[in-house]
């Protein structure tokens, strides 16, 4: 059913949200990219949630977007570049990013979105928007080089190489590395420490960190280039030629 694809569960007053595509990585179908905003609304607007965990079912955290529908019908494709200014609704409660597999490309910007980050060893970050040819929508270009630099962000962008947990941790894109089974447990404890604390205060230091953020022309810059590029460039039946050239190219390594 369409409604499995994303699970929300809460419990001590913490929600936990997560992709379940494991067959296919947990890829940004069109149904996932409607539910998504779907739960966390629903866990923003509930009383008995502080802090929301957002992770995949194993193996991966979110490959992106849904190739084979992108080279299909595109459809999924009008899930990104919001003015909204990255792929989530307005929420005011702290989001812990539980990486516990592969980030990829539209999966990487909605880690980049949630508020910090904490990885299990399996982690990998990789932005391979250029590999695809689709360009980033959720804020990539401004909060990459925020979290690791510009040099670095540039690198991961032009090249599409992947970040291993370990490199992650030493630039400063996440938190903690744990142990795979410690994930969840590890990253509960530390929701557990928001929820302890004063919840007013705690949302508005968010505020006031997403405000310092965000407030520049920066997000503008590149909703408007990727509006441009998908008006020129975008083509299904490239985005399919691509798709299946990454896939030969990684069966031959």
């Amino acid at each position: 059913m369409a409604e499995d694809q994303v699970l929300l569960d809460i419990s001590e007053r913490i929600a936990t949200i997560t992709f379940n595509r494991p067959g296919a990585r947990n890829a940004l179908s069109s149904d996932v990219l409607r539910l998504l905003p779907e739960l966390l609304r629903r866990a923003e607007a509930s009383d008995d949630v502080d802090v929301i965990v957002l992770t995949g079912a194993d193996p991966a955290f979110c490959a992106g977007l849904d190739l084979k529908e992108l080279g299909s019908t595109g459809g999924n494709i009008g899930g990104t570049g919001s003015r909204d200014r990255g792929p989530f609704p307005h929420v005011t409660k702290p989001i812990i990013g539980a990486i516990n597999g592969v980030a990829i490309t539209g999966g990487f910007e909605l880690a980049l979105n949630c508020d910090f980050l904490v990885a299990s060893e399996h982690a990998k970050f990789g932005d391979t928007h250029a590999r695809v040819g689709v360009m980033p929508g959720w804020g990539l270009t401004v909060l990459l080089p925020q979290a690791i630099g510009v040099r670095r962000a540039r690198e991961m962008s032009f090249t599409g190489n992947f970040m291993l947990a370990d490199e992650a941790l030493a630039f400063g894109l996440v938190n903690h590395v744990v142990a795979h089974a410690e994930l969840l447990p590890f990253t509960r404890q530390l929701a557990r420490d928001i929820s302890g604390n004063e919840q007013a205060g705690v949302r508005q230091i968010r505020s006031t960190y997403h405000a310092i953020a965000t407030n520049d022309d920066q997000w503008e810059t590149e909703a408007r280039d990727g509006r441009a590029w998908s008006r020129t460039h975008y083509s299904p039946a490239e985005v399919e030629s691509r798709r299946l050239a990454i896939q030969a190219r990684g069966q031959q390594q």
